[in-house]
C-alpha cells in the first residue's frame, strides 16, 4: 500500500517535468529561426539596399542591391559553387516566389528588389 501511495505521488511529478526530445528540438529550432529572422530584420533596417542569398554552396551571402540586379547575377555574385540547383525560391515581403532553374538557364530572369532573400537548394 505504501508503494502504491509513493507511485501516486511520484508519477505525476515525473510526467509534469518531462519534455519529449522532439518537442524540445522543435522548440529550439523555432527559437533559432526566430533569432535569425530578428537578426535579418535588424540588418535590413541598417542596410536597406541589400539582398541575401542562402544555400549550402554560397560564399558571399549578402549582396549590395542595385536596380539592375537580377536573380542570375545575384547567384553568380554570391559565388554559388554547387551543382545546378533543384529549387530556387525568392522571398519577397513575406511571399515565396518559386523560380524554375530550367527557365532561369533558358534566359527567363527575375529582377530582384531590395530586401529579397534568395534560397538555393542543390
Amino acid at each position: 500500500m505504501t508503494r502504491l501511495f509513493c507511485l501516486c505521488l511520484v508519477l505525476p511529478l515525473l510526467a509534469a517535468g518531462c519534455t519529449s526530445s522532439s518537442k524540445a528540438k522543435a522548440k529550439a529550432q523555432a527559437a533559432f529561426i526566430a533569432g535569425q529572422q530578428q537578426a535579418w530584420t535588424q540588418f535590413m533596417q541598417a542596410h536597406p539596399n541589400s539582398v541575401r542569398v542562402v544555400g549550402t554552396m554560397v560564399h558571399q551571402p549578402i549582396l549590395e542591391w542595385t536596380p539592375a540586379l537580377t536573380l542570375s547575377e545575384a547567384i553568380v555574385a554570391a559565388g554559388y559553387q554547387g551543382p545546378n540547383p533543384r529549387n530556387i525560391i525568392v522571398y519577397r515581403a513575406g511571399q515565396a516566389i518559386p523560380v524554375s532553374p530550367k527557365s532561369l538557364l533558358a534566359g527567363e530572369d527575375l529582377p530582384l528588389q531590395a530586401g529579397d532573400t534568395v534560397e538555393i537548394r542543390p
